[in-house]
C-alpha cells in the first residue's frame, strides 16, 4: 500500500498445506535493499528457491553496477525470471514495494506466476485472502497517508481480511518503508 513518500507491505505468518497448519512463523517478505521490499505468496518451496536466487542476483548486480538496484529494475528482473520459467512456472505471486528516485516516490508492482506485470498506484493484494483484502483495502485506502496512518490502515485491512479467510492468520508482520528506513511490527491475529 502506498502513502506519502512511504510504502507498506504486510503478510500473515501461517504456513499451511491446504487446511493443515504446518508452521506459525513463516516469513514471506524480504528486504532487498534499503529502498525495496519483496513479498511472495504461493508454494513455499518456490518462495525459498526464489529468495535465494534473487539474493544471489542482487549481490551480483551490486558487484557489477557498484550501486543498489532500484525497485523498478528489480521488478523487471523478477518478471524476467518468472517468464523464463513459463512452461514450468514457479507457483508464486510476487509483490514488490519500494521508493523510487531522489523524491522517494512510492512504487508498487505485482506479477502473476509467468511475470505479467501490474503497476498500481494505491495498493495491491495477493494470497488466499485476496478477495477479502481487495474489498477492505478499497474501503480504507486514502491518498497521501503519513507512515503512522499507513501502518494503521494496512494493519486494519489485514486484520479484517484474516478474520474472513480460514487459510490465513496466526499472526502477521507489517513493514513500513520510508526514506529514514524500515519499521517492522508484528500483529496478533486469530489463532484458530
Amino acid at each position: 500500500m502506498a502513502g506519502k513518500n512511504c510504502v507498506a507491505i504486510a503478510g500473515d505468518t501461517r504456513f499451511g498445506v491446504r487446511n493443515q497448519t504446518v508452521a506459525l512463523d513463516s516469513n514471506r517478505i524480504f528486504k532487498i535493499n534499503n529502498r525495496t521490499l519483496f513479498g511472495m505468496t504461493g508454494l513455499n518451496t518456490d518462495i525459498l528457491t526464489l529468495r535465494e536466487s534473487f539474493k544471489f542476483q542482487m549481490n551480483l548486480y551490486n558487484l557489477e553496477e557498484e550501486r543498489e538496484i532500484s525497485p523498478k529494475t528489480f521488478a523487471h528482473n523478477v518478471a524476467q525470471t518468472l517468464y523464463s520459467k513459463r512452461f514450468g512456472p514457479y507457483f508464486i505471486t510476487p509483490i514488490i514495494a519500494g521508493l523510487e528516485g531522489e523524491d522517494y516516490t512510492p512504487f508498487l508492482c505485482a506479477t502473476d506466476l509467468i511475470g505479467a506485470m501490474e503497476f498500481p498506484k494505491s495498493f495491491v493484494v495477493a494470497g488466499t485472502g485476496e478477495e477479502s483484502l481487495m474489498g477492505v483495502c478499497e474501503t480504507f485506502y486514502k491518498e497521501n497517508m503519513e507512515p503512522d496512518e499507513l501502518f494503521e490502515v494496512i494493519s486494519q485491512c489485514l486484520l479484517a481480511a484474516v478474520d474472513r479467510d480460514a487459510l490465513s492468520g496466526w499472526g502477521s508482520v507489517v513493514h513500513v518503508l520510508t526514506k529514514d528506513g524500515i519499521t517492522t511490527k508484528r500483529l496478533r491475529t486469530r489463532k484458530d
